[in-house]
């Protein structure tokens, strides 16, 4: 992303290559655990993804030095009267899905993700992630800061029936900027860039028990982000610094669109919830 901020996570510290982050993982399956459409083990499981383990810090009543299993998290935080989570993207100056304190805000934006309880006492979870293991052969364990946070609106979440009508515009303004650019004939890296997007694959989007609205404001959301991360990436015809500053300039507002879907279509399971569960 082009606000990812300085000393967050890389690309090697997503959860995988398609920039799914940790914090979506945990909002996703998170609510599907408590809504009543996952088992806590398959929940846990699928928010651990390819790392070695996940562990929880900070729960209310914790000792100083307490680290919990995943699972028992869970069922910790849905004790104390959590009834969903949401996700929180910040950048640098856009603070999308945070509610503060100040001090919880800035530990979210050094790691460009957090995750929101719904219901009981108002909590936030930060992921820290340590990595091991040799160059090609990493793994990690990720341990989730636990702290109280302010019960206030999140800020600036669209809701998915807005983000679905900035994403088809912003869809639009993407395909031009990136025909402006000319990325697909920046060479053989952008290609291969743009064949590894084409080439994904179908893949299942969020977790059990969210709207379908939903699933496609996210797949729209990455496929933007995608295009341009590809574009910001150095590919296309700008090659001198003041052009580079002004692709960045045209492609920042819709880097910003593409993040607040994907904060909206993980929130849905909360946030567009009926009378009788998500619709």
């Amino acid at each position: 992303m082009l606000d990812t901020p300085a000393g967050a996570r890389g690309p090697e510290d997503l959860q995988d290559p398609h920039g799914e982050t940790r914090a979506g993982r945990l909002t996703a399956w998170g609510n599907a655990l408590l809504g009543g459409f996952a088992p806590p083990d398959d929940a846990a499981a699928a928010v651990t993804g390819r790392d070695e383990a996940h562990r929880v810090a900070g729960l209310p009543g914790d000792a100083d030095g307490d680290r919990h299993a995943l699972t028992w998290a869970l069922g910790r935080l849905r004790a104390l009267g959590a009834t969903g989570f949401r996700l929180a993207l910040p950048a640098p100056g856009h603070p999308l899905g945070l509610t503060g304190p100040p001090e919880f805000n800035a530990r979210a934006l050094e790691a460009g993700e957090a995750v929101l309880t719904v219901g009981g006492p108002a909590l936030g979870l930060v992921p820290e992630v340590a990595w091991f293991g040799p160059p090609g052969d990493r793994s990690a364990t990720v341990l989730w800061h636990c702290s109280p946070v302010r019960e206030a609106p999140p800020a600036d979440v669209p809701t998915l029936r807005e983000a679905e009508r900035e994403l088809a515009e912003g869809l639009r303004e993407a395909t031009a900027v990136l025909a402006r650019l000319d990325v697909a004939g920046a060479g053989p890296e952008a290609l291969r860039a743009l064949e590894a997007y084409r080439r994904r694959g179908h893949r299942e989007l969020l977790a059990p028990g969210y709207p379908p609205r939903a699933v496609r404001v996210l797949e729209s959301a990455q496929r933007i982000a995608a295009l341009l991360a590809i574009a910001a990436g150095g590919h296309g015809a700008a090659v001198s610094a003041g052009e580079m500053a002004a692709r960045a300039g045209v492609l920042r507002p819709l880097e910003r669109t593409a993040r607040r879907a994907q904060v909206a279509a993980y929130n849905a399971a909360v946030d567009e919830r009926g009378d009788d569960g998500p619709r």
